[in-house]
């Protein structure tokens, strides 16, 4: 059973990059339409923006997607992740700019919105794609992998200097509601002397304290600390499920990630894509669907601190 939200939900905020005010609408869609992004100040006649994986133009510090009219958005990752940690197979996000709101740096507004709304489901078959063939690549000494896997299981680890960071693993089948109790209030995070150089570059003018956990060697600098101690890597898994929402429908596979960020996860997808014995397309029966990200969620799963 395809799913779409009920009714249209609305968020307003600034763009991390741009520092502009930014506001975004989720809407329903028709089964078998996908998720896609139209810029709601360009005009009703602008072409939509499909969130696909080949479309992606590769950033280190977000996900962009450009159309082939030369139409983009950026920082899709968060609402991406939130759609697909809800279950919602068919929306359409329109943006009033060229960036999506970051909000508090996590997916959990989009997804108390997502979830106020409720969703519509639609008697149509869900394919999922399963992972047949490991497939893996590396950037220096970060590596991406996808493994065949029943379910989407989502492993990473990170290492930083900063002691308020260092070394940190985890590892989570996102079956069911686990993204929505596990990973949606994360935030996005950043070395304090990596804010002044992007300032000093008229970059993440919108970021503050509180959209983003800053951390400067041992301390961390936003008000009331961190959400959870694994906050890091737990938000890494975060993107990692957005950016692997742009393979256009739900993944069976292990992902592995180590030290990758969202450039490397579309390099895997696209390697992925390019070897046709990597993969297939099934469809869904209702014991895969159960295990689907978002599979059942409700707002009772939505953590306190979000």
């Amino acid at each position: 059973m395809q799913t779409t939200i009920k009714s249209y939900v609305a968020f307003d905020g600034v763009g991390l990059h741009s520092g502009l005010p930014a506001r975004a609408r989720i809407l329903p869609a028709p089964p078998d339409h996908g998720i896609s992004f139209r810029r709601g100040d360009l005009g009703p006649d602008a072409a939509p923006i499909p969130a696909l994986w080949n479309l992606v133009e590769q950033a280190p510090l977000c996900t962009r997607l450009i159309n082939h009219d030369g139409v983009s958005v950026s920082t899709v990752e968060h609402v991406m992740a939130a759609l697909a940690g809800c279950g919602v197979h068919n929306a359409v996000v329109i943006v009033d700019g060229p960036e999506l709101p970051i909000l508090d740096g996590s997916s959990a507004t989009f997804v108390r919105g997502i979830l106020n709304c409720g969703l519509r489901t639609y008697d149509a078959p869900v394919r999922a794609i399963r992972v047949t063939r490991p497939v893996e690549v590396t950037r220096g000494d970060a590596r991406a992998r996808l493994v065949p896997h029943d379910t989407l299981l989502i492993e990473f680890d990170i290492a930083f200097e900063d002691a308020a960071i260092g070394n940190q693993r985890k590892s989570l089948n996102m079956s069911n509601g686990s993204f929505v109790r596990e990973l949606c209030s994360s935030r996005t995070f950043c070395r304090k002397a990596d804010v002044d150089m992007m300032r000093a570059n008229g970059l993440a003018l919108g970021g503050t304290l509180e959209n983003a956990v800053v951390v400067d060697g041992e301390r961390v600098l936003s008000p009331g600390g961190l959400r959870h101690s694994d906050e890091a890597v737990r938000h890494k898994m975060l993107d990692a499920l957005g950016d692997l929402a742009l393979a256009g429908a739900p993944l069976l596979a292990h992902y592995q990630g180590s030290r990758a960020g969202h450039a490397l996860t579309n390099t895997l997808l696209r390697a992925l894509f390019t070897r046709p014995d990597a993969f297939e397309v099934v469809e869904c029966d209702a014991e895969m669907c159960a295990r689907l990200p978002g599979a059942g969620v409700h707002m009772g799963e939505m953590p306190q601190v979000a």
